[in-house]
C-alpha cells in the first residue's frame, strides 16, 4: 500500500481538498461528502483530507445539536458563536495547510471515517 505522507499531491489534489476543508464553511458537511466520494479512489490526499474534513463536519454539526439544545437554558446562546467561529478559523486553517501540501488534522473530531 502506498504511504500518502511520502506522496507530493499534485495541484489539483491540493485545490480539491483546500475546497473540501473550505466548503464545511458554508455548507457543513455536504460539500467535504460530494468530494470525498467523487474523488477518493483517485487520490490518496483527498481521500485522508476529505475524510478529516468530512469528521470535522460531522463533529460541528453534532455540536450545533448539542448547542440548540442547550438553548432552552441559555448555554446555547453563548455557545454557537464560538462554535461559528471556530468552524471558520479552522477550516481556514486547515485550506492554508492543504493547498501548501501538507497533511492537517483536526485538533478536536469526532473520527467516525477512518
Amino acid at each position: 500500500m502506498d504511504d500518502p505522507v511520502a506522496q507530493t499531491p499534485s495541484n489539483d489534489d491540493r485545490n480539491l481538498a483546500m475546497l473540501a476543508h473550505l466548503l464545511g464553511i458554508v455548507s457543513g458537511f455536504i460539500g467535504a461528502l460530494i468530494i470525498w466520494l467523487i474523488k477518493k479512489d483517485q487520490s490518496a490526499f483527498i481521500d485522508e483530507q476529505g475524510k478529516e474534513a468530512l469528521n470535522f463536519q460531522i463533529t460541528m454539526l453534532l455540536a450545533f445539536v448539542v448547542a440548540g439544545i442547550l438553548m432552552v437554558i441559555l448555554i446555547g446562546a453563548l455557545l454557537m458563536p464560538l462554535l461559528l467561529i471556530a468552524n471558520l478559523v479552522f477550516c481556514i486553517l486547515a485550506a492554508l495547510a492543504v493547498s501548501k501540501g501538507e497533511h492537517y488534522r483536526y485538533p478536536f473530531a469526532i473520527r467516525l471515517l477512518k
